[in-house]
């Protein structure tokens, strides 16, 4: 109800408003019984009209509610003025707004906040409440939202983020019992500014709470509101807005539609530095959320083009040096997803803007596994660019070494990456030499990474490349664990899942080169020719290469062989 409105009810010249309500409904039920126009109408509002009296009649015995006196009986009294003003209408159609009566009835008297058991504020339930007793307590909240004043909704709102942040249970409750359409009128420009913030919050809560959660949250509409919000509203506002967007836009589902609003840009500016800290953090993870989308790609390009050429690949590369640490991850998953975009648009804007320099710093600063893979990741989607490559190949010994490292004791994700740079990269010999204790790791992987036919291509190409020194050729063969697997893998009755062209080329790695005398005689020694013989056999692709390396020359062997028995003979 409009602060003036209330005013004029309660001023000192009229009646107070339950002195006047308690007037005029017997009126107004008289008046059901002879009123002419909408007949079924006032038959079914009398009910609740008489309903609406048995509650009045308790209200003198109920306790002092600032809600029930300052807002629902001034908000009540105007209802029945209109209801009476609609009474003795005579006309085949009444005004629109009057048809509204028996709906604001209806609010006031389900929302309970007429009988004495309820008319003080309900205590918040406990963790072992009844769902009953929940659901009882949600109602009560929204009906208080959809009827009182900004402070007593601020008051409601507050009450309602303490039960979402009580538990993640409770977001379930929330959005089944409670009109989760109300909560996103809240976000409105026309609702008080604190109000405005507080639904955003309790509606980002939501969002992130639950898949049920998020998606009544999105098909009541919020999206559109918040991307609104993050344009023209205060900090506080934005940061809970675009915490929300964040959420929203997690699921691949929802996400597609902030294009759609045409909110990318406001995205972009949340980026910016006039931003909080945290909404920058947010702001770059809905990008991120978003940026696999042809529409969303399209529109940050355009806001390229608006922003001189570096608008939304430019903030994020800020964010990498001077945002948060959840605001570096974001920047880096985002910028990553986009430079693995088809084409080379993205990936030359993000060179240009010194994306890759703040990559480097990111990888070698980061403090957990998530960041870490999200900077890797972003690295390596930027080395398809041959200008990135050569900068990466020659780049300092301690990222190349940070790689090898990563393989070794990185999450599966940055193993995975590590091997795949290992094997695209044009290393030199020195640095592949240092980075060779990484290789019994990268057989690790072949072997156990049984249902990615990319993660087995990756290792395998990784350790190709690091064999292709004779020290680290050497150093392998005498692995006894590493040579075993290898050659268990190259076994047709060995059904590991690894696709047997991979070790395959480690075999053939092996055995090029100045040391394949040494690496032929181990590689024999443990087995590999006869399962090479079968899977020649089975006519599978390089096997055939792989066995004639580890046979050599028949004729030189045999030369060979009664060389060693005459040296054999002399000593």
């Amino acid at each position: 109800m409009p602060p003036s409105a209330a005013a004029s009810s309660s001023s000192s010249s009229s009646p107070p408003p339950l002195e006047e309500i308690t007037h005029l409904l017997p009126l107004l039920l008289l008046s059901c019984l002879t009123v002419k126009s909408f007949h079924g109408r006032w038959h079914h509002l009398r009910p609740k009209l008489l309903r609406l009296s048995s509650s009045l009649s308790t209200i003198s015995t109920a306790p002092q509610n600032p809600l029930l006196h300052h807002h629902l009986l001034p908000s009540l009294l105007l209802t029945l003025r209109s209801l009476t003003s609609l009474s003795d209408c005579h006309l085949p159609s009444p005004p629109p707004s009057k048809l509204l009566t028996q709906s604001d009835l209806d609010l006031l008297l389900k929302s309970g906040l007429l009988s004495i058991s309820n008319a003080i504020v309900l205590p918040q339930p406990g963790p072992a409440s009844s769902k009953d007793d929940l659901a009882f307590f949600v109602k009560d909240l929204f009906a208080r939202l959809r009827i009182a004043g900004p402070d007593f909704k601020k008051d409601s709102l507050d009450r309602l983020l303490e039960l979402l942040h009580q538990d993640d249970k409770n977001s379930v409750a929330v959005s089944r019992d409670g009109d989760v359409a109300c909560l996103v009128h809240l976000l409105d420009c026309g609702n008080h500014s604190l109000v405005r913030e507080r639904a955003a919050e309790a509606v980002a809560v939501l969002s992130a709470a639950s898949e049920s959660s998020r998606r009544t949250v999105f098909e009541e509409g919020a999206l559109g509101p918040l991307l609104r919000m993050i344009e023209s509203g205060s900090p506080a506002a934005r940061e809970r807005a675009v915490a929300a967007v964040e959420a929203i836009t997690s699921d691949p589902e929802n996400a597609w539609a902030v294009s759609a609003y045409g909110g990318v840009g406001a995205l972009v500016g949340a980026c910016g530095t006039g931003s909080m800290p945290a909404a920058r953090a947010h702001a770059a993870g809905a990008l991120a959320n978003i940026a696999c989308f042809d529409d969303a790609r399209r529109a940050m390009a355009e806001e390229e083009e608006g922003g001189g050429g570096a608008a939304a690949v430019g903030a994020l590369v800020e964010l990498l040096g001077s945002g948060t640490a959840a605001a570096r991850a974001n920047a880096a998953r985002c910028l990553g997803i986009l430079a693995s975009a088809r084409g080379t648009a993205f990936r030359d804007v993000i060179l240009v803007c010194g994306g890759l320099r703040r990559l480097l710093e990111l990888l070698r600063e980061a403090a957990d596994p998530e960041t870490t893979e999200h900077a890797l990741r972003a690295i390596h989607s930027l080395s398809a660019s041959p200008r990135a490559a050569r900068t990466l190949s020659s780049s300092s010994p301690a990222f190349l070494l940070h790689v090898a490292e990563l393989v070794k004791n990185g999450n599966q994700g940055c193993q995975r990456v590590s091997a795949s740079l290992i094997g695209n990269l044009s290393l030199a010999d020195e640095t592949k030499r240092a980075m060779s204790g990484c290789m019994p790791f990268l057989v690790k992987m072949l072997e156990l990474a049984q249902k990615s036919v990319q993660a087995q291509e990756a290792s395998a190409r990784a350790l190709v490349s690091l064999l292709s020194v004779k020290a680290n050729r050497r150093d392998f063969v005498r692995d006894e664990k590493s040579l075993s697997r290898v050659v268990q893998m190259l076994d047709p009755k060995n059904e590991c899942g690894v696709c047997k062209s991979f070790p395959i080329l480690v075999v053939i790695a092996l055995t090029t080169g100045g040391s394949g005398g040494g690496c032929r005689k181990r590689l024999a020694a443990a087995g590999a020719s006869q399962h090479l013989q079968r899977l020649v056999d089975l006519d599978v692709a390089g096997a055939k290469k792989a066995l004639q390396r580890i046979m050599g020359n028949p004729i030189k062997n045999i030369f060979v062989r009664k060389l060693e028995r005459v040296n054999h003979i002399i000593t």
